[in-house]
């Protein structure tokens, strides 16, 4: 058996549905471990391409187990939605499992997160306005709704009724807006549960015997490390833990299961929404590369801003990730530029500093330190190992891995899953006829 995890290392959108994708044709079980609808995963398996916000990539991979963890916030429309959109596109979601233990993301934590975005004018955040900051905040303030409690047709009126009436203090005497009307809501909540109730189980009961079993277990998050509440450059970040060690809490499995964590980049690097980003670009060769990488929101389809790879940004993520292995993405982008850029460092006040700083405000006070390698003008599409790129790609890929202290697990040189190539092997060879099944 063998346990691996996907990580982000930048500010999300690196292509890890497409590395979650790739790994799953090797794994039993594919699991989601934190976020929501607001981070989407677009997939091109053989040049079509499809699009996920909370289902796990591993859907399009045959006869999977797959599973969206308690440390997900669910809006359960956009499930609904999206599990009518996996069987129309002919995949099966016999195998979905939603953790008993996910909150619920209500309607009215939508109105709530548009309004406190108003709210902060110059100091927006830059959320997509889909209810996931203030559904997690409900969860730490203990007056959540889980799955749990959605499927349980005898309590669910109590259960919303009681919710309605202290969310209405907020919506009426905070914000001067029309009281929620509960009846709605529960009708709307029975209509949820009778699809979705189907799925809901203990998901840490399912990956854990999964794993006793000899499973391979594949466990994939959204959004990236800087982004992460408590590591990421807040506050312009998610609500939860996109690092590795929100697995442990997210899906309910202990630190000493987890093999092989494998942290995911760009050749470049890209942000969408406010907050600092040191090797930002705004010049023709940002333009170029959002283009000719499609750089637009899976999610909202804002652009996406553009800047250098950062290596200080990229140690970083193998800190508190505890990355093994990297897969740098989109190398096929860069191709045609006479020269790429690494950050090595930053200089503050005079200072070279190697790490990222806490404080946004010395974040802005800083200035990228850069080292350029000769580009290349190859068309990288069409490779099929390591070997086979251009010298000077391969010396950007020496030099990106020895600057952020982590080998090669794998590279990308496309958007279809036929582009994606594996380095390092990560699952374990499984004996001769045998066969892992899971329940």
């Amino acid at each position: 058996m063998t346990t691996v995890v996907v990580v982000g290392t930048q500010w999300g959108d690196e292509g890890k549905g497409k590395v979650t994708d790739y790994l799953a044709s090797s794994a039993d079980v594919v699991a989601r471990y934190q976020g929501g609808n607001n981070a989407g995963h677009t997939i091109m398996i053989e040049n079509k391409k499809y699009a996920l916000t909370l289902i796990p990539s591993g859907i399009f991979s045959g006869n999977k187990t797959c599973v969206i963890g308690n440390g997900v916030v669910v809006n359960p429309q956009a499930l609904v939605d999206e599990i009518a959109y996996v069987q129309n596109n002919g995949f099966s979601t016999e195998h979905l499992v939603i953790s008993d233990r996910a909150h619920v993301i209500m309607p009215y934590h939508m109105l709530l997160d548009a309004w406190q975005e108003e709210q902060r004018g110059d100091t927006k955040i830059g959320t997509t306005r889909k209810g996931i900051g203030p559904a997690y905040v409900d969860k730490f303030g203990r007056s959540g709704i889980r799955m749990c409690d959605l499927v349980d047709e005898k309590n669910l009126e109590h259960t919303i009724r009681s919710v309605v009436q202290e969310k209405n203090k907020t919506f009426v005497g905070g914000y001067g807006s029309a009281p929620i009307q509960p009846e709605p809501l529960v009708e709307q909540c029975r209509a949820w549960a009778k699809i979705l109730r189907p799925y809901v189980r203990d998901a840490s009961v399912v990956l854990n015997d999964a794993i006793d079993n000899g499973a391979h277990v594949l466990c994939e998050g959204a959004q990236g490390v800087m982004l992460d509440v408590d590591h990421g450059t807040y506050p312009y970040v998610t609500s939860s833990n996109p690092i590795a060690g929100g697995v442990c809490t997210g899906l309910g499995i202990g630190p000493t299961r987890i093999d092989h964590v494998i942290g995911v980049a760009k050749a470049y690097t890209t942000r969408v929404g406010d907050g600092p980003f040191p090797t930002e670009l705004n010049n023709e060769i940002a333009h170029q590369i959002r283009e000719r990488g499609f750089e637009y929101g899976t999610v909202t389809g804002r652009p996406r801003r553009i800047g250098w790879i950062d290596t200080v940004v990229l140690r970083h993520a193998r800190r508190v990730s505890g990355i093994t292995g990297l897969s740098l993405n989109s190398l096929d982008v860069l191709s045609g530029l006479d020269e790429v850029r690494i950050c090595t460092h930053y200089e503050c006040d005079g200072v070279r500093i190697a790490s990222y700083p806490a404080r946004q405000e010395d974040v802005y006070a800083c200035t990228p330190v850069y080292e350029t390698l000769p580009g290349w003008t190859e068309d990288i599409t069409g490779v099929r190992a390591f070997d086979q790129l251009p010298r000077t790609t391969q010396q950007y890929v020496h030099r990106v891995c020895a600057l952020s202290h982590i080998p090669l697990a794998m590279f990308s040189v496309g958007r279809n899953r036929e582009q994606t190539h594996l380095v390092q092997q990560l699952f374990s060879a499984r004996p001769i006829g045998t066969h892992t099944s899971v329940g």
